[in-house]
């Protein structure tokens, strides 16, 4: 392979303008947050059905940094409310897309047995509180960030949305489903690695 058939370095690419602002200890989780880092939005505002942990094993805190290292302004939206559209407005309208992600587990196998009972517990939510996560999070969280502001992107991925990518069979109300994409009125899907 030629040197100009390569896809460039990842971070040869010029930074994002808002880089001036530089790395937050945190990524912001709520206004007050953001005040502090004295941003006035976020440019992507990640939504998870897992808790936030700034560490490597969560998904989304390594996606928000490199992100982040690359001069964007990125708020995180863990856990919320998904009962109404208000919680996913507690960061303001994000500059450039919302992405939605089910976390480090598709939201059905994190909440059912192999045997349709409900778990007890939620390893990646504090104290293993269950119920903190709808079933098919990824179609709920971007319904309701749609609901928020409709005309702002909507970016889906992590496992569950991989998962169901094209149409598949369902376990848990066992059936065909469409693509993940469709359901969730989502404008793109990533997945890979």
């Amino acid at each position: 392979m030629s040197d100009s058939s390569k896809p460039p370095h990842l971070f040869s690419y010029p930074r994002y303008w808002a880089e001036c602002f530089g790395t937050a200890p945190y990524l912001p989780m709520s206004r007050a947050e953001m005040d502090a880092l004295g941003w006035d939005s976020c440019d992507i505002i990640i939504v998870t059905a897992d808790a936030y942990v700034d560490h490597p094993s969560f998904g989304m805190a390594v996606v928000g940094r490199l992100l982040e290292a690359q001069g964007f302004r990125v708020g995180i939206i863990a856990q919320p409310d998904w009962q109404s559209a208000e919680p996913f407005k507690a960061l303001g309208k994000p500059n450039l897309f919302f992405g939605v992600t089910g976390g480090n587990m598709d939201s059905l196998i994190n909440r059912y047995t192999a045997d349709l009972r409900i778990r007890s517990d939620d390893a990646y939510t504090p104290n293993a509180e269950p119920g903190k996560r709808p079933d098919r999070s990824v179609i709920v969280y971007s319904q309701r960030c749609r609901e928020a502001f409709y005309d702002t992107p909507i970016v889906i991925g992590g496992i569950e949305a991989s998962l169901r990518r094209i149409a598949q069979y369902d376990y848990w109300s066992d059936q065909v489903r469409q693509s993940i994409l469709i359901d969730s009125n989502a404008d793109i899907l990533l997945y890979g690695n």
